[in-house]
């Protein structure tokens, strides 16, 4: 079984930057593309940014393009989630995913095999 954990949540104020991170353990882990979602209360989960595991492709929300940055390190195990210009309308409980076949998947469906249990960001105006 493989086990998703988030880090670096917290309380910024607007206009300030977060970086998440999510590291799996258990099995050998070796997904297909990974992604970063987020929840606020009252609203549907969304995708917020998706990545293939071992090739370059990106998938961002148009809410999100030009202000976070997905990226990965192999070697950890570890997806990360570059936030800046926070707005308050970011704030959500964010949660990592891991899909073992699809990108697409993620990016339509926002399907995932693995899930996270989440970091909450929450940003001041």
């Amino acid at each position: 079984q493989v086990q998703l954990v988030e880090s670096g949540g917290g309380v910024v104020q607007a206009g300030g930057s977060l970086r998440l991170s999510c590291t799996a353990s258990g099995r050998t882990f070796s997904p297909y593309a990974m992604g970063w979602f987020r929840q606020a209360p009252g609203k549907v989960r969304e995708v917020v940014a998706a990545m293939k595991w071992t090739l370059s492709d990106t998938y961002y929300a148009d809410s999100v393009k030009g202000r976070f940055t997905i990226s990965r390190d192999n070697a950890k195990n570890t997806l990360y989630l570059q936030m800046n210009g926070l707005k308050p309308e970011d704030t959500a409980v964010y949660l990592c995913g891991a899909h073992l076949s699809s990108f697409t998947n993620i990016v339509v469906d926002g399907d995932s095999h693995y899930w996270g249990q989440g970091t909450q960001v929450t940003v001041s105006s």
